[in-house]
């Protein structure tokens, strides 16, 4: 189903709620990613948007908040799974609103690669209507690829924190397909990742995280693309400054 020019998408923007009992410094507030987000809210486009950047940049912290203030639950899911085990989110999501698309789709799916095995318990204990695979007999990356095949099949809002965590490099470009799919129905993605691969993917927006906040980027100029391509050039240029 082709996309139509006169679709929105799901989420048009994330808008900041004032909120008094704010404490500058404090975590998340001491993640420069999450300052900006807070001082000026985020603009959202259509189609497939990644956050990249180092560990500790605040894509996890931002996906999360984003996810969370449109109703996924904080361990993942689609949005009518509720699940926890242990609260672990951020405020962020109390912080901001979202700005939804007219007319747009409600649904969506959190894929969440640290919780994804409670949530495969959550759907065992919790059946529905339909059969499902039996996820927790299934390979770590196995079992991610059921869970495209399932639940990434039709527009609406998906969030995916880190998903090529379980993908080999084949499987990464099938979720590659399928997140253009998506886009191309009317869809909207919003996906943190460590993977190049992955950011490559044609027409996408990518925002960079670090010390900077956070600002958009071609692929060609991202730290992390230029880091691999050295690695991957020359190992031992890395490897004898840590081995020996």
């Amino acid at each position: 189903m082709p996309r139509s020019p006169f679709d929105q998408p799901p989420v048009a923007a994330v808008r900041v709620i004032d909120d008094p009992m704010r404490a500058p410094g404090t975590w998340p507030l001491s993640v420069p990613a999450v300052v900006q987000l807070m001082a000026g809210g985020l603009e959202l486009g259509p189609g497939v948007t990644f956050l990249v950047g180092e560990n500790g940049s605040g894509k996890s912290t931002v996906l999360e908040g984003i996810a969370l203030a449109y109703g996924f639950s904080p361990e993942g899911g689609s949005n009518q799974a509720r699940h926890t085990t242990r609260r672990s989110e951020s405020p962020l999501s109390e912080w901001i609103e979202l700005q939804r698309g007219i007319g747009a789709s409600r649904w969506g799916f959190f894929l969440r690669a640290e919780t994804m095995h409670s949530f495969y318990t959550y759907l065992e204990d919790n059946p529905g209507k339909t059969a499902e695979p039996v996820f927790h007999e299934m390979s770590h990356g196995e079992s991610f690829l059921a869970i495209l095949d399932t639940r990434f099949d039709r527009p609406g809002f998906y969030c995916l924190d880190e998903p090529e965590a379980a993908l080999s490099f084949s499987s990464t470009l099938a979720l590659m397909s399928t997140l253009q799919r998506i886009a191309d129905r009317g869809g909207q993605v919003l996906c943190a990742t460590h993977s190049p691969v992955l950011a490559s993917l044609p027409g996408a927006t990518i925002l960079e995280l670090g010390p900077w906040g956070m600002r958009r980027a071609a692929w060609d100029d991202l730290e992390l693309v230029h880091h691999w391509r050295a690695y991957l050039d020359a190992p031992q240029r890395y490897l004898r400054h840590l081995l020996d």
